[in-house]
């Protein structure tokens, strides 16, 4: 499979390249800065550019089956500013699949379910800057034709991959209260062979 990943040089993009190419996958980064990624494989194309330039999207996404993306927000725009470039992009060159790393706060809250985590009681975080980035994405790919998976977690340590988490979709499995970034990125992975959450937000949590 023809793969390219968005936020490869991140906590969780980069343990997805690594699965990937373990998997014999031909691999595409963009990349703001190659140096990043210190990976050396015959199957991995580092491509430097920019999600916000559509033509370096356009360059990248060319000739891929599926686009998985875990840019973060960085206190930035970029992460919903870029997707309706992704999405375009997608479109321009006939591919449907894209999973993607959101956060916990934007599946629906249990304790008042019309409403998402973080705009509810649940959410114990002061700051809802990052979970309103993330739901900007949300809303542009729930309105897409796109095969779309958001993969939730809640707080994300680095920590050890421990292989066990529990998933639930549009809400975050009960009592859950971490998963670690390698199992977040192992099951985000396993999307590409998986119809499972098709237009759906996932939970995961241990």
């Amino acid at each position: 499979m023809n793969i390219l990943i968005l936020g490869a040089t991140g906590r969780v993009g980069g343990h997805i390249v690594s699965h990937a190419l373990h998997d014999n996958h031909y691999v595409k980064a963009l990349v703001r800065m190659p140096e990043k990624l210190q990976v050396k494989n015959g199957n991995l194309t580092i491509i430097q550019g920019d999600v916000l330039n559509k033509y370096d999207l356009l360059n990248a996404i060319s000739g891929t089956d599926v686009v998985i993306s875990a840019l973060n927000t960085d206190g930035t725009n970029t992460l919903s500013e870029s997707m309706p470039l992704i999405m375009e992009a997608m479109e321009h060159e006939g591919i449907k699949r894209i999973i993607t790393v959101g956060t916990a706060g934007i599946l629906q809250s249990r304790t008042s379910p019309h409403v998402l985590r973080y705009q509810s009681s649940e959410s114990k975080r002061n700051s809802t800057r990052a979970a309103q980035e993330h739901h900007k994405m949300y809303d542009i790919l729930r309105r897409s034709t796109h095969d779309w998976t958001i993969v939730c977690p809640t707080y994300l340590p680095d920590g050890e991959r421990v292989g066990k988490y529990r998933v639930e979709r549009d809400f975050l499995p009960e009592g859950g209260i971490q998963i670690s970034v390698p199992d977040t990125a192992e099951f985000t992975y396993q999307q590409i062979n998986s119809n499972d959450y098709i237009k759906s937000r996932v939970g995961i949590a241990y």
